[in-house]
Order: structure tokens, then C-alpha cells, then sequence
């Protein structure tokens, strides 16, 4: 063997032995624990009647009577799950040179020669009520007059330099660890997955270790970043004990411009906004922040309308663009139902899921001439951190859910400031509650992501220890929200 496969080869053996032995040093301690504990009452003064009969059982017995109960303990104690924390988390801070208002928006729209009058008339409209702010930014290459001149690869590769190492820098410094502290490496992006992926550009950026764990999701929507943290969690549990997963979630924007005039297929150009962001988890607790509890995950795209409702294609001119179909919010909000019936059994209280059990028996009983009992989430979590994918669908997961204006103030305020950011979205709202000083010790969190597919994913989170300052993607503007949105932004 090469001299060079040594040390790899001397490393894999001891990341071996610690999760043979030291991995698993709890279970060996209660085996040893139990085994000197039996064979001390075992010992003891003959006069016990109980005790003595213990004496007068075979060899055979005694050996049963310890090796049982200590094997389901140590078999539990082995394979239970592990917890899961979330050691910190850091958003991209965008810059204020990237910042398009809407007018600029709408004058770099004029200067596409293939975009009618009719299509800037309608982008303008929806701007008007997308809830969207004047410092929401895209990367620089959509800068340039015309915008999808620019939009090269180069360009694209430079956005995830400027977006994801950003993210992940400040990550770093905020934990303190080293990047060959690092097990398992998780990026979600969408539509731009170039060749070598992100995961290699990570790695070979931070010079990461070359037997980590990395992979790269593509595809998955808005909802990629919950996604990510379940395969993370999960990774996690077969890992050593104390290892750490690096998730990085984004969508480069530069490379889907689009150049034509469906209506459907314009949406996207006026929502989604330049965002990124990185979170550290690990199932050590030391320095978490939050403790993970949840992921649930619901998936309808077996059905055509579900599949097709968030749809990447041509337009009739060969022009790729995203189309969003008409049917979109009711296709979503019938996967929230379906997440919501799995996710209530492990987060509601005991009353909130007897009176959903029994609405449901009663719809399957009656065949669904019983209206569905909505259960109150309020009393399950304290804070919602709802995909800001638009204001109507924080609109509909507001009515569905019976929400306050408060609890979805920081989707609306992310929405807002930030724009559409995709699967980092999230994370902008979790950032937004922690800056108003909002979340305490024991805080619940509900984080909902909707992405193509159709997808649903929820995580719930319990707070640990909450953020002593407001240094994050809202530092310079936290001062300034909540802000008063109105149904149509007049300019």
C-alpha cells in the first residue's frame, strides 16, 4: 500500500474504533453497571429468602437472569436515535450595490427586446402587490442593460462564490470550528447544478477532508432546505457521535432569467431574489443553539396536477423559464393538509389531537361531509417561519392555519426585505425573530417549506440558547420593521 493511503487508512481505522467503543461508551457503561450491580445482590447475606433462592438457580439462570435485561438495555442504548442540534446558522448579507427597486426592475425589463409593452404592464402590476421591498437585490450580473446578456456561466459560478462562501465564512467564524472539523457536507440548488457541483467548489475552497460525506440536491424546490436538514439528521445517526454536517442552501439566480412573454413564466423573474444561507448541525450538544425534533415530509407529485404545477420548460419560442401553474395555491394547500395530518400526532398537545382524531374519523365515517378540524399550531409552537414565496401564499397558510398578523410577520418582513430567496427563506425568518428579540430558552419553532414536486416539508425546532445580538442578514435594517405593507405599493 501507498505511503500516501496511509494516513487515510490509519484515520478510517480510528473513526472505527471511536464509534465501536467510545461511540457507544454509554451502553458499555450501563452493561458494566448492571453486571456489577446483579452480581452484588447476588453476594448478599444468605438470610434473604429471596436472595437465597437466587443462590440455589443454576449457572444457566444466573447467566440469564444478568445477560438479558443488561442486552435490551444495551441494545436500546445502541440504537435509539440519536439527538440532533443545531450548533448556529448564518445568512448571506446582501450588498447594497446588488439592491434593484422596482423601477430599476421594470427599466431593465424594457431594454429585453423580446418583452412586449403588455408583459411589462404586467410585471408592474404584480410588483405592485408581491409584497416585495426596494432593497430586495439580485446578483450583478443581472445588472447589466440588457440583463440576460450576462447571464454566463462564469457569471453563475461567481453569484455561488459571492453568496455561499459568504454564508459559510461567517458560519465559521460564528462557531469557531475549523473546516476540517466537518463530516458531512449537504448543498441544495435547484437549477444550477455545473460540473465539478457546488459540493466540490466547497471542498475545494475550504480544502475540506477528503473522506467526508457530500452531496449535492438539485431540483427539490423551495422546500430543499428541510430537505437537507432531514438528510443531514439521518447521516448523523450512523456517524460518530459529535460529528458535524455542513448544509448549505441557496438558488443562483443569473442563469434563469427569462427571456419571453408567458405570463406564468414571468412570476419568477419578479419574485425571486439573490439569498443564501448555511447552518451547522451536529448531535453533540455543546454551543447548540437549537435542538431539532422534527422532520416531516409529504410528497403528492404522484398526482399530474401536483407534478406539473411548478414546472420547468420552454415557452413556444424555445425560451426556458419556470412555469407556475393556476392551480398552485390549492395544490398546496392541499399538501399542507397531508403534512399537517402527520406532522400534529408528534407536536400538539394531548386535547388539540383528540379533537383533530376525532374530526377525522368523523370525515372518514360521514365521507367528508364534516368539515376538517383545523388544529390550533398555537399551542405547539411559539414562532413560524413560513416559505416567503409570496404574499399569497403567506396570505392562505395565514387564514389556514388561523394565524396572527404577529406570527407571520417575520415571512412578511423577509418577503419584504429580502424577496423571494428559495429555500433559504427559512432561515432569513428565523434570523428575523432573533433579531427582534423575540425567541427565549424553550421556544418552539415551526419551519414550513413548499417546493415543485409538490412538496410540503416541515422541521420543528426547540430553542436552546438565543442569539445575544442582532448581527446577521438584518443588522442594518432591523430598526426599521415592521413595516406596513398595503395591499398595492403606489410609486
Amino acid at each position: 500500500m501507498s505511503t500516501a493511503a496511509s494516513p487515510l487508512l490509519e484515520r478510517l481505522k480510528v473513526a472505527c474504533h471511536y464509534h465501536a467503543n467510545v461511540g457507544n461508551v454509554r451502553a458499555i457503561f450501563v452493561t458494566l453497571l448492571a453486571a456489577a450491580a446483579v452480581a452484588e445482590v447476588t453476594h448478599l447475606a444468605p438470610e434473604e429468602v429471596v436472595i437465597g433462592r437466587l443462590r440455589e438457580l443454576s449457572p444457566a439462570h444466573h447467566f440469564l437472569a444478568v445477560f438479558l435485561p443488561v442486552a435490551a438495555v444495551t441494545i436500546y442504548l445502541m440504537f435509539r436515535p440519536r439527538a440532533v442540534y443545531l450548533v448556529d446558522y448564518a445568512c448571506f448579507r446582501t450588498a447594497p450595490n446588488c439592491r434593484v427597486p422596482s423601477a430599476t426592475f421594470l427599466e431593465y425589463a424594457k431594454q429585453v427586446p423580446v418583452l412586449t409593452e403588455r408583459s411589462v404592464r404586467f410585471m408592474t402590476r404584480l410588483l405592485e402587490r408581491s409584497g416585495l421591498g426596494e432593497e430586495t437585490c439580485l446578483p450583478p450580473a443581472n445588472h447589466y442593460i440588457p440583463p440576460y446578456k450576462n447571464c454566463t456561466l462564469d457569471a453563475a459560478r461567481g453569484e455561488v462564490d459571492l453568496v455561499v462562501f459568504s454564508a459559510v465564512d461567517e458560519l465559521f467564524a460564528k462557531t469557531g470550528i475549523s473546516p476540517d472539523d466537518v463530516d458531512i457536507l449537504i448543498v441544495n440548488c435547484s437549477l444550477f447544478c455545473p460540473t465539478p457541483s457546488f459540493v466540490d467548489m466547497i471542498v475545494n475552497r475550504y480544502k475540506l477532508r477528503s473522506d467526508i460525506r457530500s452531496m449535492h440536491l438539485s431540483g427539490m424546490g423551495c422546500s430543499a432546505s428541510l430537505i437537507s436538514i432531514g438528510l443531514a439528521r439521518n447521516l448523523l445517526q450512523v456517524a460518530p457521535h459529535g460529528a458535524r454536517a455542513l448544509v448549505v442552501s441557496t438558488e443562483t439566480i443569473t442563469p434563469n432569467y427569462y427571456v419571453g412573454n408567458e405570463r406564468a413564466m414571468l412570476l419568477p423573474n419578479c419574485l425571486f431574489r439573490i439569498g443564501g444561507a448555511a447552518a451547522l448541525l451536529s448531535t453533540s450538544p455543546a454551543k447548540a443553539r437549537f435542538r431539532l425534533k422534527h422532520v416531516v415530509r409529504t410528497l403528492t407529485g404522484a398526482e399530474d396536477s401536483a407534478y406539473l404545477c411548478v414546472f420547468q420548460e420552454e415557452d413556444e419560442h424555445g425560451n426556458i423559464g419556470i412555469n407556475l401553474s393556476k392551480d398552485l395555491m390549492t395544490i398546496a394547500g392541499n399538501a399542507l393538509k397531508a403534512n399537517i395530518t402527520a406532522i400534529a400526532p408528534l407536536v400538539l398537545p394531548a386535547s388539540e389531537q383528540l379533537k383533530f382524531a376525532l374530526a377525522f374519523i368523523s370525515r372518514k365515517v360521514l365521507s367528508g361531509r364534516v368539515k376538517p378540524y383545523i388544529p390550533d399550531f398555537r399551542a405547539a409552537f411559539e414562532h413560524f417561519c413560513i416559505h416567503a414565496g409570496g404574499r399569497a401564499v403567506i396570505d392562505e397558510l395565514q387564514r389556514s392555519l388561523g394565524l396572527s398578523d404577529e406570527q407571520v410577520e417575520a415571512s412578511r418582513m423577509a418577503l419584504h426585505r429580502f424577496g423571494n430567496t428559495s429555500s433559504s427563506s427559512v432561515w432569513y425568518e428565523l434570523a428575523y425573530v432573533e433579531a427582534k428579540g423575540r425567541m427565549r430558552r424553550g421556544d418552539r419553532v415551526w419551519m414550513i417549506g413548499f417546493g415543485s414536486g409538490f412538496k410540503c416539508n416541515s422541521a420543528a425546532w426547540e430553542c436552546i440558547s438565543p442569539a445575544h445580538d442582532a448581527d446577521g442578514p438584518w443588522a442594518t435594517s432591523i430598526h426599521r420593521y415592521p413595516v406596513d405593507i398595503p395591499d398595492v405599493l403606489k410609486h
